[in-house]
């Protein structure tokens, strides 16, 4: 029998499952702008979709701390850095805006070296490392425990990069500007996220290495409880709905020079790079209310029982309501606001749902989804 796969299985459910701290700034939780599903930020690198985003969702330089090795450090006097955070209901995707102006933009190199905006997300903030025993500064006693922190010998180190960095919560290294180069690096076994239908990117600027100016760079990822090395075939997206708390984080990292790097980071925690516990929480926001109709019809519906042909239905709409009227296609209705209902014969049914409020009414059908053998 061949042990290995599960001793690796067994070992990638270790790391994850090693207990979490809370996340990070207990007494704040940022927001996540939700865009109407009409008015979905297009990718170009021009802000004008983000006009509508209030200055309350703006994440300034004033939220980072620095822990540049030796102060000062680029970008001490002269790095302003705004950040805007969007999704949109639907979606597995968190858009980003970043804008920041520096006095000197350091990407001249094809390598690693180059300014840079670092994001770590963690989709359904379960905490934990996302990087391997390879970095010794996080697998220590003191962070992770004396058990957690004893090296089991019949796993390497390459074996472990494979099974857990990257896996169940992801590092993107944004290339800040990227110039004849990839525009991030998804930092770890799943580098396949980077590229589209996942993510996707587009930057403006109009400065050389060494000059000063303004970058205005959009992007956006896909949030994964899973993604493997070996592809998209197994991954699981990370659901957002409507008040979830994620784990998100950034670094801003300056290279100016000569002069020594400036390391920006928005957990307090120097090390959340590769820890999912020393994120921060984030909140996926419902729609702002001057963006909300006054009254709109919606619903969904599952299959209880194929059997009896036995649908459950469930409003969606939104608006202030004070009567529902469910037309089932098969001469029968119900006022309920989450009707089941056991059609008699098999078919595919016309079903409409009309609402009464005190804004007016609103009327939502649905053609032939409702089906039965």
């Amino acid at each position: 029998m061949n042990f290995v796969p599960r001793l690796l299985g067994a070992f990638a459910f270790a790391l994850v499952a090693l207990s979490s701290a809370a996340l990070q700034k207990p007494d704040i939780t940022y927001p996540i702008f939700q865009f109407p599903a009409d008015r979905i930020p297009r990718v170009d690198g021009d802000a004008a979709d983000w006009a509508m985003v209030p200055e309350s969702y703006v994440v300034g330089r004033d939220q980072l701390k620095n822990f540049g090795k030796q102060p000062p450090a680029a970008g001490d006097k002269t790095l302003a850095v705004r950040v805007r955070v969007g999704w949109v209901k639907g979606l597995n995707r968190l858009y980003f805006l970043y804008e920041a102006e520096d006095d000197f933009w350091d990407f001249a190199d094809p390598g690693l070296r180059n300014d840079t905006f670092e994001i770590i997300v963690d989709g359904d903030a379960s905490g934990g490392l996302l990087v391997d025993r390879g970095h010794k500064e996080l697998w220590t006693p003191e962070h992770v425990g004396a058990a957690a922190a004893t090296p089991d010998d019949r796993i390497s180190v390459d074996a472990a990069n494979w099974a857990i960095h990257g896996v169940h919560a992801q590092n993107y290294h944004v290339f800040t500007p990227a110039v004849n180069k990839d525009w991030a690096l998804a930092w770890g076994a799943p580098t396949w996220i980077k590229e589209l239908p996942w993510a996707n990117a587009a930057q403006s600027f109009a400065f050389k290495p060494g000059e000063p100016g303004k970058l205005t760079l959009e992007f956006w990822v896909t949030p994964f409880d899973y993604a493997g090395p070996e592809g998209p075939a197994r991954a699981v997206e990370s659901v957002l709905s409507e008040s979830k708390i994620i784990g998100l984080s950034w670094i801003v990292i300056d290279y100016d020079g000569k002069t020594p790097r400036g390391f920006w980071t928005l957990s307090p925690q120097r090390t959340a790079y590769g820890d999912a516990s020393e994120l921060c929480a984030f909140k996926l926001m419902p729609l702002e209310p001057a963006l909300q109709p006054k009254l709109a019809a919606q619903w969904s519906w599952s299959i209880v029982d194929m059997d009896r042909r036995l649908a459950a239905f469930k409003d969606e709409s939104v608006g202030r309501i004070t009567s529902w009227h469910w037309d089932f296609g098969d001469g029968t209705t119900s006022t309920e606001q989450h009707p089941q209902h056991a059609y008699a014969k098999p078919g595919s049914y016309v079903v409409i749902l009309d609402l009464t409020g005190p804004d007016g009414t609103a009327r939502r059908s649905k053609i032939w989804d409702i089906q039965f053998k």
